[in-house]
């Protein structure tokens, strides 16, 4: 029999008999392979996720891969059979973000697979077939369940627009700092710096393609073209800048606890900062990570550390919150 992950409300959850729900018109059945789990699915469980941005009772896991089982009319056929990812983002598609190519800004308000809709911690997955991106037939499905995370370094990495020969930096070192790290190899810049609180992760850092690593209590450069920042805290953001020359650019992708300092608005005046914010992925920076993946450029496996059952879902929650060094990334397989 399969099953389903149900959270009914904050700190209790079951798992439940799973029924696929069939596909309607303009939808797709995927049979899920694999789904990651990150800090907000931790907020989910807990209960800490800002109001609006969940709805219980829920099938949590908004990081997935798998194949398409069926689907409805209006989609062809030949999606069949296909290993695919998926946008978690249900946006409307006629507001002016949307048409503009913004789908995480809809106007029409937020939902997002996971969250507010039925998410991948379930045997299957029914969604609209518009957010799947097909994968390379030869493509590994474990890998795939990352690139959700991926595409939000991917929107990042577009926006920072890092040029062959730019001096650029991460700061972070965590998955979606690995990611960046690969993004922005990937772009041919002079110089790779990642910046950390974590030592043990300057081996790995150097395997994605950085050129050097340090912690943060080390001294540090101020003349780089671009920074992405994916540590999630202000003390992180404010390193961040500091990196920069005048004129540098910047892109802030954690999100840190309510109420935290921000950054010098004189700092940024004078220097003449560009800044740019990340939250989700919208389109382009998907089908820019299934073409970054596919080539070969992003290699998500050895970040993954734990690959568990559906049923153990209690125990990745702990894992995913534990600041154990040697936890990575989280998998369960229904």
């Amino acid at each position: 029999m399969s099953s389903a992950v149900v959270i009914g409300a904050p700190g209790e959850h079951e798992l439940v008999a799973h029924t696929p729900r069939e596909p309607g018109a303009g939808e797709a059945l995927v049979r899920v392979h694999a789904v990651g789990i990150c800090g907000s699915d931790r907020e989910v469980y807990q209960g800490n996720r800002p109001e609006g941005y969940v709805r219980y009772p829920l099938t949590p896991g908004h990081e997935w891969s798998g194949v398409v089982e069926a689907v409805g009319s209006g989609v062809p056929e030949s999606l069949v059979g296909r290993k695919v990812v998926g946008e978690g983002f249900r946006n409307c598609q006629v507001c002016d973000r949307c048409h503009a190519g913004e789908t995480t800004l809809c106007t029409d308000g937020y939902e997002e697979t996971g969250f507010t809709q039925p998410g991948a911690m379930a045997a299957t997955l029914t969604l609209p077939a518009r957010l799947l991106h097909a994968l390379p037939d030869d493509a590994d499905l474990t890998a795939a369940a990352l690139l959700e995370p991926a595409a939000c370094i991917a929107a990042a990495a577009l926006k920072a627009n890092a040029r062959p020969g730019e001096r650029v930096a991460v700061v972070g070192t965590g998955t979606l700092g690995m990611f960046a790290v690969q993004f922005l190899r990937a772009g041919s810049p002079s110089e790779l710096l990642v910046v950390g609180t974590r030592p043990d992760r300057a081996e790995l850092s150097k395997t994605f393609g950085a050129t050097d690593f340090r912690t943060r209590d080390q001294e540090l450069p101020d003349d780089f073209d671009v920074v992405i920042e994916t540590a999630g805290s202000a003390s992180a953001a404010n390193t961040a800048a500091s990196l920069l020359r005048r004129g540098g650019r910047l892109v802030l992708t954690g999100i840190p606890a309510p109420g935290a300092d921000g950054l010098d608005p004189t700092d940024l005046v004078v220097r003449q900062l560009e800044v740019h914010t990340v939250f989700g992925a919208p389109p382009d920076a998907w089908a820019h990570t299934v073409r970054v993946f596919g080539a070969g450029l992003l290699d998500p496996l050895p970040l993954v550390t734990h690959e568990l059952p559906l049923e153990e879902f209690p125990q990745a929650i702990e894992l995913v919150g534990s600041g154990d060094p040697a936890v990575g990334k989280v998998l369960l397989k229904p």
